[in-house]
């Protein structure tokens, strides 16, 4: 983006650096290594930012057979990474939160379970990687092969009018569409099955259409004021009358797939579990994935302690609503209480990104 800077900074001048725990920021940074390092071949010289990462990736991953201390998880930090703030035309980014909804679902429908979540229909084929679906210069990330070439896929308003009926692509049953709705934007979700058994469901693609916030269409007609405006109040304003609930939702015409997941956390797009706290959706136009972040955010005080949001998070997921260089989703965790806290974050927050230091310095150190 034009106009955006990475300026080199002190580890002394980012805000809380002293007081975060790095042995937890250490872990996350580990687990997205492992991702990283199986897609980045080896090899002598290292020149991209992906290729760097690893690079620090694998001296990380020669300390994972034994607990790393905080004292030298941040040495860690300190010696392989060079903080960089971001200078853009607005004074700050924006945070935001997501998090993994748990409802009530069914393998079967019936009169409680009627709403589907689809599996990725065998036609589905992705236009750019995963990591990019939320570059806003892509007319559509994924699109219906035909014999005749690539065409749109159909619509959220087509699909719930029918488009996907009768090719078995019904993986669980919801009681209610918000629930599904919630859970699409979210990417991720636990599903309790009568019988008591909890399924899990992640990402698994989507019909290509740009992301559309249904939040701020109610919020620039008057529906809900911008102070008052929550997941918790977005859903119960579309519950209130199902009909107009769901026209509102279609005005969002992308639509989610999802595949069941042997584990039973939260995936981000590296494939790698999601930590609350410490995983961040991030624009991978500007903050490569594996990358560590310092995330100042010190009006945020409702994470579950009263003291400002200031830790450092690890890129590991990407969003369709995350455009910026200094944009961010912050992981909350699952659940009801993660999801009040999810839905009630959007701060100003300053970034430091830490880059490899060979990047800044043009060698690869030892």
């Amino acid at each position: 983006m034009s106009g955006t800077r990475l300026v080199p900074a002190s580890f002394e001048s980012i805000p809380g650096w002293y007081d975060d725990d790095h042995a937890r920021a250490f872990a996350a940074f580990l687990v997205s290594c492992r991702s990283i390092n199986e897609r980045v071949p080896s090899s002598l010289a290292r020149t991209t930012t992906d290729d760097l990462i690893a690079a620090v990736c694998a001296k990380a991953l020669r300390r994972s057979n034994r607990p790393v201390r905080e004292a030298e998880a941040r040495h860690f930090f300190e010696r392989f990474f060079v903080p960089h703030a971001v200078e853009h035309s607005a004074p700050h980014g924006l945070l935001t939160g997501y998090y993994e909804p748990i409802v009530e679902g069914s393998r079967i429908p019936d009169h409680r379970f009627r709403v589907p979540l689809h599996r990725r229909p065998p036609d589905l084929v992705n236009v750019v990687a995963e990591s990019e679906r939320a570059n806003p210069g892509v007319a559509y990330t994924h699109m219906r092969q035909t014999a005749n070439g690539l065409v749109p896929y159909p619509t959220r308003a087509e699909i719930d009018a029918g488009a996907l009926e009768g090719q078995s692509l019904e993986l669980i049953w919801l009681a209610d569409p918000v629930d599904a709705f919630f859970a699409q934007v979210q990417g991720s979700l636990r599903v309790r099955l009568p019988d008591g058994m909890m399924v899990g469901l992640t990402y698994d693609g989507k019909n290509g259409h740009p992301y559309t916030s249904i939040g701020r269409i109610l919020v620039d007609r008057g529906e809900i004021e911008p102070a008052a405006m929550s997941l918790e109040r977005l859903g119960a304003w579309a519950l209130s009358d199902e009909g107009r609930g769901r026209k509102l939702m279609q005005h969002n015409a992308s639509y989610v797939f999802f595949r069941e997941t042997d584990d039973a956390s939260a995936q981000g797009v590296l494939g790698t579990p999601l930590l609350p706290g410490r995983s961040l959706a991030v624009d991978t136009a500007h903050v490569a994935l594996g990358l560590p972040v310092f995330v100042d955010a010190p009006s945020l005080r409702h994470w579950g302690r009263r003291a400002p949001f200031r830790r450092l998070m690890v890129a590991h997921d990407v969003g369709s609503a995350i455009h910026g260089p200094e944009r961010g989703d912050v992981y909350f965790g699952a659940g009801t209480l993660a999801g009040k806290r999810a839905g009630i974050t959007k701060h100003p927050v300053d970034f430091y990104v830490l880059l490899p230091r060979a990047a800044v310095s043009g060698r690869v150190s030892p």
